[in-house]
């Protein structure tokens, strides 16, 4: 099996001994012309891009990301929408991981097979179905592996000892850490030492696997977290288009401008 680009990426972030900067937008906010054109500026700093599907009822988001997510559904972006984006994106940028977030209920309504096919066409890299734990994923993630798609299983603070052995165990490429018990875009209640900490008990299962933190994550936090292989920002991201389109400023240049500075921060 060819190695994956999820796998090349925090190769190189490695080599530069720093950890990999993974931004999340939601695909097709606030329209689909934009977010294409966000993704290709963004992904000229950020080492992987995810990309969310807009969900009327999200479990794990937060208020900067459900606005986002409100953008898209209002303007129309369908599953189909989303694809496309992927598509039109990786034509321009095909060595750049894409990896696709979102909730079961709309793959099951997609229908599994035709979903992951589709993924397949338009080179997705990964998915992260947030709402499809352990054991409960596992069918679905050997379906990703055979078509070479990462399913990225998350670990959160409160996973026991046991279950953290089987879940790294059964991981891809690359694991996902929830920093905190809260939504997305929460301030950061745990101190980044314990965070860390907690962070290296994943580490110590498997040194081979890339574990990357998400939640709470900011220009003012990001640098006490560099240690980790990556870090995940996506409400920061989330709100600057929110304020750009407030004040009717170029989106694309504003949040671009936040991706590098949080990427000045971690090198």
């Amino acid at each position: 099996m060819k190695e994956s680009l999820i796998n090349i990426s925090f190769k190189k972030a490695k080599e530069e001994k720093r950890p990999a900067l993974l931004t999340y937008t939601v695909a097709g906010d606030n329209t689909k012309k934009k977010s294409l054109e966000i993704l290709k500026a963004i992904s000229k700093y950020a080492d992987i891009c995810e990309l969310g599907f807009p969900h009327n009822t999200p479990i794990a988001d937060g208020g900067q990301i459900q606005t986002s997510a409100y953008r898209a559904i209002k303007n129309g972006v369908k599953i189909n929408d989303v694809f496309s984006i992927v598509s039109k994106f990786k034509k321009i940028r095909k060595d750049k991981p894409i990896i696709l977030m979102g909730y079961y209920n709309m793959i099951y309504q997609y229908n599994e097979n035709k979903f992951i096919s589709k993924c397949k066409k338009s080179k997705v890299d990964g998915l992260i179905v947030v709402d499809l734990p352990f054991p409960e994923n596992k069918a679905f993630a050997l379906k990703c592996k055979k078509n070479n798609i990462n399913f990225i299983q998350l670990i959160s603070p409160t996973t026991s000892k046991k279950r953290l052995k089987k879940i790294v165990n059964n991981s891809h490429d690359m694991i996902y850490y929830i920093s905190m018990l809260s939504t997305t875009g929460g301030k950061l209640k745990v101190s980044s030492k314990k965070i860390l900490k907690e962070y290296q008990k994943i580490k110590n299962q498997n040194k081979s696997k890339n574990v990357v933190i998400g939640f709470g994550i900011t220009e003012k936090t990001i640098k006490s977290l560099k240690k980790a292989d990556g870090l995940v920002v996506g409400s920061a991201i989330c709100k600057e288009i929110t304020n750009s389109l407030k004040k009717r400023q170029n989106t694309v240049t504003n949040v671009t401008n936040v991706v590098i500075r949080l990427k000045s921060k971690i090198k």
